[in-house]
């Protein structure tokens, strides 16, 4: 894949590996939001949609980060502040003073595998980030909206796929247009872009 203009970490990030570096790309957010949630794209995902309305913000780091045993190499992270009334002024600022206003959601990337990394696989890690923002749902199921605003609520969701493995094995997919059903519909088609499996250096699977 080719020509899609991803950004890429800047060389100042990675021409320092002897300090603890983390630096914001407000281009990353929106070449997602012009790429990833435009219908307009050929990259476009109906699965993003609830994202249009969101406040991320991507940060590069040439620091490295493991988890059991395995290499981090994106993370998504609901930003929140427990802490004492000084400590989360600080780190209030701090956002502030990286993205211009405080994101609800904050994505670290690994600039030393992003700088190295195919396009592809670039793009298989930012939208694997994006995807552990999904829209809340209430007791029944049904799609959280804010009130306020109306907006999707949203919040972090996981990639667990261990219990569909054993639902799926036991009592099969159920109907057809059922969430399983399209699971292993999608697995069993050639994939859109390319076969690449993120979640092993995803911290906020392997957390």
């Amino acid at each position: 894949m080719t020509g899609i203009g991803l950004p890429r970490p800047p060389v100042s990030i990675l021409d320092q590996p002897w300090l603890i570096l983390f630096e914001p790309d407000k281009s990353l957010w929106q070449w997602v939001v012009d790429n990833l949630l435009s219908d307009q794209s050929p990259l476009y995902n109906p699965d993003h949609e609830h994202l249009t309305d969101a406040s991320i913000g991507f940060l590069w780091t040439n620091t490295e980060n493991s988890s059991k045993g395995r290499q981090v190499i994106g993370q998504c992270e609901e930003l929140t502040f427990r802490c004492g009334k000084w400590q989360k002024a600080r780190q209030q600022l701090q956002m502030a003073e990286w993205f211009g206003d405080i994101p609800d959601y904050v994505i670290t990337l690994d600039a030393n595998y992003c700088a190295e990394c195919s396009d592809t696989e670039l793009l298989a890690l930012i939208e694997h980030e994006i995807y552990h923002i999904g829209q809340a749902t209430d007791d029944a199921g049904m799609p959280k909206f804010n009130r306020d605003t109306g907006a999707p609520s949203l919040c972090i969701r996981g990639h667990d796929v261990e219990e569909f493995i054993g639902v799926v094995r036991r009592y099969g997919v159920g109907q057809p247009d059922s969430s399983l059903a399209q699971l292993v519909l999608a697995a069993s088609r050639k994939p859109e872009i390319s076969s690449i499996d993120i979640s092993k250096s995803c911290g906020t699977c392997i957390a």
